[in-house]
């Protein structure tokens, strides 16, 4: 088992940087500039002169090559630079989220079990049967819509119809506990039905492996022939 994980973490070494290495590359190759947007948000005039100094003072004036390890040199130090709109490092603005994507997190994944689960389990236990139909067909459509979309349309067409939308100031659990669970609940609702259609259909094909089983075949029949 040791040796496994250590052949499997060493695998992950080249895909890392394969996936960094392609990352990196597609954000310079995207169109637009992300010094005109420093410049236009930040009121500065788009000069030659001051758009040098900003491009000199990001690093972006070397080649692309020596921008890279730079990044990665700087990434093995713990140092992640500082953030282009707030000037603080970003280490810091990652540490200060960290408590509300795990907030977050942990509250979609129970979301996800509550209902992934019970549908799963019922679904296997009436293989084939309409409701079985319908309920694949349920998982098939999470697993279909993005929940970036979702996400989107709960904002906007609540707010279309209702005029409600989700509040934008975020309330920590310890200021108020019952505000930041309302808060969080549909962020988490739309990230849980995402999660709940893979593990419905996981859930769904195990019970079955499971009912196929000579054990449950016998304890089926004893209950069949006591009855």
């Amino acid at each position: 088992m040791g040796a496994y994980i250590l052949r499997r973490l060493l695998a992950l070494v080249p895909t890392l940087i394969i996936v960094s290495i392609i990352v990196f590359v597609t954000i310079r190759m995207i169109p637009g500039d992300v010094i005109d947007m420093m410049l236009s948000q930040n009121d500065i005039g788009a000069d030659k002169l001051s758009r040098d100094q900003l491009i000199a003072a990001l690093g972006m004036d070397r080649p692309m090559p020596e921008q890279y390890l730079r990044w990665v040199w700087a990434l093995f130090h713990g140092d992640l630079g500082n953030s282009l709109w707030h000037s603080t490092p970003v280490l810091q603005e990652v540490l200060n989220r960290l408590p509300i994507t795990f907030e977050l997190g942990l509250m979609a994944l129970i979301i996800g079990l509550l209902i992934a689960l019970p549908i799963g389990v019922y679904s296997a236990m009436r293989q084939d049967t309409k409701s079985d139909l319908l309920f694949r067909s349920f998982s098939i459509l999470l697993l279909a819509v993005p929940s970036f979309w979702l996400g989107t349309m709960v904002m906007v067409f609540p707010s279309i119809w209702w005029g409600w939308s989700p509040e934008v100031n975020y309330v920590k659990f310890s200021d108020d506990p019952l505000q930041n669970m309302k808060q969080m609940l549909v962020p988490a609702l739309v990230l849980g039905t995402s999660l709940s259609a893979i593990t419905m259909r996981m859930t769904r094909t195990m019970m079955l492996e499971v009912l196929r089983q000579d054990y449950i075949r016998t304890a089926w029949a004893l209950a069949t022939g006591r009855t």
